[in-house]
């Protein structure tokens, strides 16, 4: 194949002379009646008889994608945004300066085009071209000949190319879209109410994790992209907006992952008078009527494991999930020096500064987690990790939380609401001397707006938060987040 530059320079030749004969590369007076999918769903059980009647003319956009000539005759393949079909120019239908200006044509090019349809002695369904006209030139080949670009680094790059050259890309923001439409529905229906909440805060909070920061000129503040817009909706349960979701971008300045992007989709809804085990029930039913929209069932491969769907999904504690996974006793799990010894002893680094439950958690995600491969809420989180949940009143060391894992992914976050505005201080306190001792970056800071909100009262609640795009990972058989997010963050070269 000759070098990119080369092929530029004929193409930019072949621009010139375009222009010189007074043809506008560039025109927007095209206008499409139908889609390739349109035409082929009407007629594809029509007869080459039958379809000799048809006199129709149908204008159809999109891009020249392969290009068979035979020097007075030729066959593309048009591909719109529904799909691609065949055309076939002819001289005897084009005339002369029609043909002259498909000569000028490459691979790459958008056109539009008008005419009948037929099928060629091979059944297809095809375009008999009457007209055609150049609506951009495409000044840069294709990569790989067209036949798909699977170059990882080039495809996030230049997502637009890969967009061209691999309809299953395509295929997963189709899904994507739709995935996020019918949670929208679905919440809609449960008489949910969709906000938007800041996302600049004064004060990073409603997770730990390190903020990105900016600077705001006029009122001479710091700000911070927000890392959860936790602490904004549950003001609006105060507020007496008893039920509340917000579907858009949070930020967190860590490293990237197959499952890790700094900038990431997330669903967080809240409801009052509910608990964690309301959000049980309502997530299966949630998750089960997307994936039987969207895949047509419950039952489906991801990355070559059959997950079933089929609810319920079973329930287990942290502790218990430990026990059955890592072979670990129950007693020992509950002595901090026991715990540090087990958690050494299968490879998880410790500074020595870490609290119980966080040994608990570090334990979980190394041994159990991957191995959570059917749908499977893990219960009963440790307090010292959950300083936004209700305690469990059976055991004020757990907290009345759950986590859901599908595939080994973690799909989401749930628990219901600490609503004690003495109780939250103490945590959000905690959390500070712990930040303090550790000599950590990360950890919000105390929000005493939101405190001050709490004191008006706010209802006993249940909330969680549902990673979309993991949730579109799975529902598309995608191994890396990045396969999902359409321009994700990448290093730069």
């Amino acid at each position: 194949m000759e070098p990119i530059d080369e092929l530029r320079q004929q193409r930019l030749k072949k621009l010139e002379e375009l222009r010189r004969q007074g043809i506008n590369p560039f025109p927007n007076d095209f206008r499409v009646s139908h889609t390739t999918a349109e035409l082929h769903q009407r007629f594809q059980a029509f007869s080459a008889e039958e379809l000799e009647k048809e006199r129709e003319c149908f204008k159809l956009a999109g891009r020249i994608i392969a290009l068979r000539s035979f020097g007075k005759a030729a066959f593309i393949h048009l591909q719109d945004r529904k799909g691609k079909t065949q055309a076939y120019i002819k001289k005897e239908f084009v005339g002369e300066a029609g043909l002259e200006l498909f000569s000028r044509l490459d691979i790459g090019d958008l056109v539009g085009i008008s005419g009948t349809i037929f099928r060629t002695k091979t059944g297809e369904l095809t375009i008999k071209v009457k007209g055609i006209k150049l609506l951009a030139k495409s000044l840069r080949p294709l990569p790989e000949k067209w036949h798909g670009l699977r170059d990882v680094e080039t495809r996030y790059r230049q997502r637009y190319l890969d967009l061209i050259v691999n309809p299953s890309v395509r295929e997963i923001f189709y899904k994507r879209t739709r995935i996020i439409q019918l949670l929208r529905q679905f919440l809609d229906q449960k008489e949910f109410l969709e906000v938007e909440t800041p996302m600049m805060h004064p004060i990073p909070g409603g997770a730990a994790a390190q903020p990105f920061k900016t600077r705001h000129k006029a009122l001479g503040i710091d700000l911070y992209l927000r890392i959860a817009p936790e602490l904004y909706l549950k003001r609006l349960l105060v507020g007496g907006l008893e039920r509340v979701y917000e579907i858009n971008r949070n930020f967190r300045n860590e490293g990237l992952s197959p499952v890790h992007n700094p900038e990431f989709t997330m669903l967080e809804f809240y409801q009052a008078y509910a608990t964690y085990h309301d959000l049980i029930n309502l997530t299966e039913e949630m998750l089960t009527s997307i994936a039987e929209e969207v895949l047509g069932g419950v039952k489906f491969n991801y990355q070559g494991q059959a997950i079933d769907l089929t609810p319920p999904w079973p329930r287990l504690t942290l502790l218990q999930a430990i026990e059955n996974y890592g072979k670990a006793k129950a007693e020992d799990l509950l002595d901090k020096k026991k715990a540090t010894q087990f958690a050494r002893k299968i490879g998880l680094e410790l500074s020595g500064k870490e609290s119980l439950g966080e040994i608990q958690v570090g334990i979980f995600e190394l041994i159990v987690e991957p191995r959570l491969i059917q749908p499977t809420f893990i219960t009963h989180y440790p307090r010292e990790v959950s300083p936004l949940a209700r305690v469990d009143e059976k055991n004020p060391e757990l907290t009345e939380r759950f986590e859901l894992y599908i595939a080994g992914l973690e799909i989401a976050n749930a628990f219901c609401e600490l609503n004690d505005p003495l109780e939250q201080r103490e945590r959000f306190n905690q959390q500070q001397r712990q930040k303090k001792e550790s000599e950590a970056d990360e950890g919000p800071e105390i929000d005493e707006d939101f405190l001050r909100a709490l004191e008006y009262a706010m209802p006993p609640a249940a909330g969680e938060g549902i990673g979309i795009d993991r949730l579109v990972m799975l529902f598309t058989d995608s191994a890396s987040i990045r396969e999902v997010i359409i321009f994700p963050q990448l290093r730069p070269k």
